[in-house]
């Protein structure tokens, strides 16, 4: 009988490569997006049904969640796969972005788990992979405060449930990427502006124009993270944490292996 996976945020990118990939492993898959009316591609596949969702609407969770659990009996993997990025100063942050990002990527997560709880509890098993970043860890970067933030509360979030989950046979499993080829970070971030406070405008723009000047060569394979991914949900690999890219290892083996000042101040030099 065909395993099946609930993956969030799956209308582009590492979510929708991420769904076509189990797809054609022989998965079911529960695909999720906010607008699924404008996919084609997903559609095409079988083994593939869509449902919308936005993870921080609770009724949508609810019903998505229960549609997808009648469809095809039983979910045995749950990927929380959807985020956004929020980039800038603190200071020049506008409330409700604030508040968005903490939502998609740390209160979706928990609105999802919290929705799946009774049925892994009913089957006696299941497993969350979480899809957090290099900078979840202890990998912070320059105007990333509030990206960082909701990061590292999605890694201590998954952490601290490693201790509830694991006797009742429910895994955690964390995703530690960096930026991949095709998944449109660059031109997805929302950027903090304010045009009444230039005092961070030197830095807003070397960080912009690093990011904006790294091309696909420099990027990391997608692939690489879905097959990290499916490692997970087969159990070919059981790490908790699992580290991808070479931006993310290289960033991670300095912090590991300097004082934090020394880390930082390095930091603060290459930007």
């Amino acid at each position: 009988m065909s395993k099946t996976v609930f993956i969030t945020g799956t209308s582009s990118g590492l979510g929708k490569l991420t769904a076509k990939h189990f797809a054609q492993q022989g998965w079911n898959v529960a695909a999720t997006m906010r607008t699924p009316e404008k996919e084609t591609e997903l559609t095409q596949y079988p083994n593939i049904k869509i449902f919308k969702l936005d993870v921080t609407n609770l009724e949508q969770v609810k019903t998505a969640t229960e549609q997808a659990i009648a469809a095809f009996g039983k979910i045995d993997v749950v990927v929380n796969n959807a985020g956004m990025g929020t980039y800038g100063a603190l200071e020049l942050a506008k409330e409700e972005d604030i508040d968005w990002q903490f939502a998609v990527n740390a209160r979706g997560p928990i609105n999802i788990i919290r929705a799946f709880l009774p049925h892994f509890r009913q089957n006696n098993g299941g497993m969350f992979i979480n899809v957090s970043s290099f900078m979840g860890i202890t990998t912070a970067v320059p105007l990333g405060s509030l990206y960082n933030m909701s990061k590292f509360a999605l890694e201590g979030l998954t952490e601290g449930l490693y201790y509830e989950l694991e006797p009742l046979n429910i895994h955690l499993r964390l995703i530690e990427q960096g930026g991949s080829k095709g998944n449109n970070f660059v031109e997805s971030v929302v950027w903090n502006q304010n045009p009444d406070i230039t005092a961070y405008d030197e830095l807003t723009s070397k960080l912009q124009n690093l990011m904006g000047s790294r091309d696909e060569s420099q990027l990391d394979d997608p692939m690489e993270i879905v097959n990290a991914i499916d490692d997970l949900a087969t159990g070919k690999s059981n790490k908790f944490r699992t580290v991808l890219g070479n931006m993310g290892n290289m960033l991670m083996n300095m912090r590991n292996t300097m004082p934090i000042e020394e880390y930082m101040e390095k930091m603060a030099a290459f930007f």
